[in-house]
């Protein structure tokens, strides 16, 4: 069965309804063993236009795509941001806790562009409403399964999340070479898995995550 691509029906009715902005959030490197994890947000009000043509989840798109349709949607977007836990956070906090971690960072990023976060409603990919988690005051979330197929929003945030997580990897790459980043981005590959029995852990290793190491 075809998929659909995303559109704004989502966001154009929470609008209407009254929020002064919409936030799409998605996440990127919450499985990997090395690299941070990174939250992405992408914010945009009533004057939004169409999504860029081609846009889609990360996951449904070659990383050629992805690089040439990060800065369209950055562009389309009112404000973007990405923030990021890093693997030391991680081994220290636990995924979910660092998942909210990025989210503050991200967070704080937007309202120094002059985004009203009390007024807004951020819409999160997934059913977990880890963001709040991390919150001293909630902010209005609502989670949706599979938001980052269906709203242009969280498809915008998953592809600027991605292609600015990739390129950390990519530059970690030739600091550390042999793990395969450049094509793993320090995701569990066989090559990866190989490397780090070889070669050990690096500080990019989540090391609470392996069971190999030296």
């Amino acid at each position: 069965m075809a998929v659909s691509d995303p559109n704004l029906d989502v966001e154009l009715a929470m609008l209407a309804d009254g929020a002064r902005f919409v936030i799409g959030c998605d996440e990127v490197g919450r499985g990997a063993l090395a690299g941070p994890v990174g939250v992405g947000f992408v914010a945009i009000d009533a004057s939004v236009t169409p999504i860029p043509a081609g846009l889609r989840d990360s996951k449904m798109l070659s990383e050629p795509k992805r690089e040439l349709l990060a800065p369209l949607a950055a562009a389309w977007a009112l404000h973007s941001a990405v923030g990021l836990a890093s693997a030391q956070e991680v081994d220290e906090l636990g995924i979910i806790a660092c998942l909210g971690l990025a989210g503050k960072r991200a967070l704080a990023q937007l309202h120094a562009s002059g985004v009203d976060i009390t007024g807004s409603v951020v819409l999160l990919d997934g059913s977990d409403d880890w963001l709040n988690k991390a919150l001293k005051t909630p902010l209005t979330v609502v989670t949706r399964i599979k938001a980052d197929r269906d709203c242009g929003s969280v498809a915008a945030a998953s592809v600027i999340a991605k292609v600015h997580r990739d390129r950390l990897m990519i530059a970690a790459d030739a600091v550390s070479p042999g793990y395969g980043w450049l094509g793993n981005k320090g995701y569990g590959s066989a090559e990866h898995m190989r490397a780090i029995a070889r070669l050990g852990a690096t500080e990019l290793h989540r090391k609470s995550w392996l069971k190999i190491s030296k």
